[in-house]
């Protein structure tokens, strides 16, 4: 094995382990949230979906890719590959749309009350589990040419407006075939960008008249939390944005070839990735109670090894 391909194999190695663990870390301290208060708050209740949608992406995507690089072949047949490819396309789009509701939601939150507001803004929690379900089916719709064109490896060379993602083909045949489905997952993830940076800018000018504001006044109570929390998804969506965006530069080039090389889909599984990756332990650092739950349960085991160890003494 040569050092490019050890490299390649490293990072990916990380890059998976690292964010399953993050990922199913925040899951678990959310379902113990669940089980001591039997209810979350609406934006808990996105964070927890958004790391759902991410632990999705990485088992569909970069554990049969990392399995790939270190030479497994045969991963997966035809019906499996269809399968996996088809939850990877739906994780994906949910991260996307996710985060884009996530933003959507806090701009809402946080904006002044007028005559429209002032009756949404109490209807909002009841209208989270109702969006979920409306962007699964969108993606679900939208994603499901995905098992038609994906297959098991076959041997020889790729076909043309083949993409080649080591332990799956998706042979989209022809051209035109090619040029439509990039198309549509391009426009919609584009929408949902350009909604998303658009609540962000909004949540940005009401955090700057806010900050003007409280200049020579005493702060509000509370409008710290929810300055935190908006700022907290400021920066998510910034992390989203910039991947995003790298993402998409390497897919409109793979667009305008006929046939892909392997390094490049390798980056692009990488950096489309690095978010489902980070997000998690962003949302640890800064959400007070995914943090608390985390602290509690590391203390919790404490006391059980110092008890071992003095046994073993």
């Amino acid at each position: 094995m040569d050092l490019c391909v050890t490299i390649k194999g490293v990072s990916f190695f990380l890059q998976t382990g690292l964010g399953i663990l993050g990922n199913a870390v925040v899951l678990l301290a959310y379902a113990h949230i669940i089980y001591s208060e039997s209810k979350l708050l609406p934006v808990d209740m996105i964070l927890c979906h958004l790391a759902l949608a991410n632990l999705m992406l990485l088992l569909t995507r970069c554990v049969p890719q990392t399995m790939t690089v270190f030479g497994m072949k045969d991963l997966l047949n035809d019906p499996g590959c269809k399968v996996v490819i088809y939850a990877y396309r739906i994780g994906r789009a949910l991260s996307v749309c996710i985060t884009c509701m996530l933003s959507v939601f806090q701009a809402v939150t946080i904006a002044p009350a007028g005559p429209c507001l002032s009756r949404l803004k109490p209807a909002l929690p009841s209208l989270v589990l109702p969006t979920f379900a409306g962007l699964w089916f969108l993606n679900m719709a939208i994603c499901i040419a995905a098992p038609f064109f994906s297959m098991a490896p076959r041997n020889g060379t790729v076909p043309a407006f083949t993409l080649n993602l080591g332990f799956c083909h998706v042979d989209f045949r022809d051209s035109l075939s090619y040029v439509i489905n990039g198309v549509a997952v391009s426009g919609r993830d584009f929408a949902f960008v350009a909604l998303m940076v658009g609540s962000s800018g909004y949540i940005l000018l009401l955090l700057h008249r806010h900050s003007n504001q409280v200049r020579s006044i005493r702060r509000p109570q509370g409008s710290g939390a929810e300055t935190r929390a908006a700022r907290t998804v400021l920066t998510l969506v910034v992390l989203y944005v910039v991947f995003f965006g790298i993402d998409n530069v390497i897919w409109i080039y793979m667009l305008t070839v006929a046939k892909v090389s392997p390094v490049v889909a390798d980056m692009r599984v990488f950096f489309s990735s690095c978010y489902a990756f980070l997000s998690p332990y962003f949302i640890i650092s800064t959400n007070k109670k995914v943090k608390a739950k985390i602290v509690c349960a590391a203390e919790q085991d404490l006391p059980s090894v110092d008890t071992q160890e003095s046994n073993d003494k």
